[in-house]
Order: C-alpha cells, then sequence, then structure tokens
C-alpha cells in the first residue's frame, strides 16, 4: 500500500472519528437544552398556577411579579396542598397533575371513547382553600391560556392569562394587571346557573363595582380577544362543575 494510500485511509478514519465526536457533543448539548427547557416550563405554570391564587412578590399596583424561580418549587409544594386529576367521575391526586398538557387532553377527547384528564389544583392562602383550574382557548391571532382561582362558593379569587400572539397594547392587555384584577371577587354562578364571566363591551362599570353581574370590562379595541377570554372561561370552567358543586354538599 503507497504512502498517498495510507494518508488517505487516515484521513477518512479521522473525519469518522471526528463526525461522531461532534455528534456526540451535539447530541449531549441538545439533551442539555431540553431539560433547561423543561425545567423552565415546570418553573413557569408552578408561578402561572401561584398567580392566580394570589402568591406573587407584587409591590406597586401594576406590578406583576412571579415567585422568582429560585423558590418556587417550595413555595408550590407549600401553598399548594392536592393536585388532582378529574376523568370521569373518578378523582385521583397525582403530584404532577400541573403537567397534564390540556391542549392535548382536549385533541384526544375528540374520540368519544376517551375520557378526559382534567388537573385541579387545591391550594390555601391566608387560611382559604382555593380550587385553581386551568384554561386554554383561541383569541384574535393565536391561543390564549390561563388559571382561574375560586373559594368553595366559587367566587373568584384571582387570575392568569397569557397569549401566544395577541396585538400589543390591544388583546395583549389581557395579562396585565388593571385587567386581571377585575375578576377577582366576581361571582362565576348566578344563583344555581352556571354563568361564567362575559368581558363584555360597553358594561358601564370601568371600576367594576358591580361584583353581582357576572361581567368585566372588555379592553378597548380587543373585542375578539376578549370575546375568546369569555368563551375559554365559560367551555373550560363548566367541565370541572360537578366536582366544585360536589364539594358544598
Amino acid at each position: 500500500m503507497s504512502k498517498n494510500t495510507d494518508k488517505n485511509s487516515y484521513t477518512i478514519i479521522f473525519a469518522i472519528v471526528m463526525v461522531l465526536v461532534v455528534g456526540s457533543l451535539l447530541a449531549g448539548v441538545a439533551q442539555g437544552l431540553k431539560s433547561k427547557i423543561t425545567l423552565n416550563e415546570r418553573f413557569e405554570k408552578m408561578q402561572n398556577i401561584l398567580y392566580a391564587m394570589g402568591v406573587n412578590e407584587n409591590e406597586g399596583d401594576g406590578d406583576i411579579n412571579f415567585i422568582s424561580t429560585d423558590k418556587v418549587e417550595e413555595v408550590f409544594a407549600t401553598k399548594i396542598k392536592k393536585q388532582l386529576v378529574i376523568q370521569g367521575d373518578d378523582v385521583t391526586e397525582d403530584p404532577e397533575a400541573y403537567l397534564i398538557d390540556i391542549k392535548k387532553e382536549e385533541t384526544k377527547a375528540k374520540d368519544p371513547n376517551y375520557e378526559r384528564r382534567l388537573p385541579l389544583f387545591v391550594g390555601e392562602k391566608d387560611g382559604q382553600t382555593l380550587y385553581i383550574i386551568p384554561m386554554r382557548g383561541k383569541g384574535l391571532w393565536d391561543a390564549i391560556w390561563g388559571f382561574v382561582a375560586v373559594d368553595k362558593s366559587l367566587v373568584v379569587q384571582g387570575v392568569f392569562f397569557d397569549h401566544a400572539g395577541e396585538t400589543p397594547g390591544l388583546g395583549a392587555e389581557i395579562k396585565q394587571r388593571y385587567f386581571m384584577d377585575d375578576f377577582e371577587g366576581e361571582n362565576i354562578m348566578d344563583g344555581d346557573t352556571f354563568k361564567g364571566i362575559t368581558v363584555a363591551k360597553g358594561n358601564n362599570d370601568p371600576i367594576n363595582e358591580n361584583k353581582a353581574d357576572n361581567k368585566v370590562d372588555a379592553i378597548a379595541g380587543a373585542t375578539i380577544t376578549g370575546d375568546g377570554v369569555t368563551a375559554m372561561i365559560k367551555k373550560d370552567v363548566r367541565m370541572y362543575l360537578p366536582y366544585l358543586k360536589s364539594i358544598n354538599q
């Protein structure tokens, strides 16, 4: 075998080894990034659930400050007393119910033979038991989602909303304090009838003094996003009614 042949062979072998090494390194980086993203997603869900029940680091009137990531696991474990999964008539505890993807569950539920899993979080704040419900809907441009916390009388104690692509200054305002705070004190029931909460244009209650009308004031110029919030609450909270009514029996 000539020296050139040997050299070419070594070059090919070296190239193969480098490809394998680089591939292994990239795989390791990707796996590490995936783990980090998963951890960040876990923290974000915990923060959002806690925020809905009024556990946050807000100071000023317009602040939206979540429990910091270095503390959120400990606070979540302290404030969330139970994580439940409702599936038909069955209610079970699951310490990772907060990881249930409600979008995927909604898709699976299109199969009439599939019983959708509904995660519910039972929290405690200032000696009061709260029930935190996840929600997902459609805004003007893309998905909207959030959590609503109610007490055993089904009065809203707090909410959190977010969105994937609503218009800045308009629909995107659903995640601002002035909008979210309006929901506190609203009742999702009217006597024995489920009403949800309507984001109402022309509500004529700009500072939301009337807490018995099942309405909050709409965001100017964001009618479709507001309608999406209304529909999301009515669609998703309704599914929890059998369980929520049972806690008062």
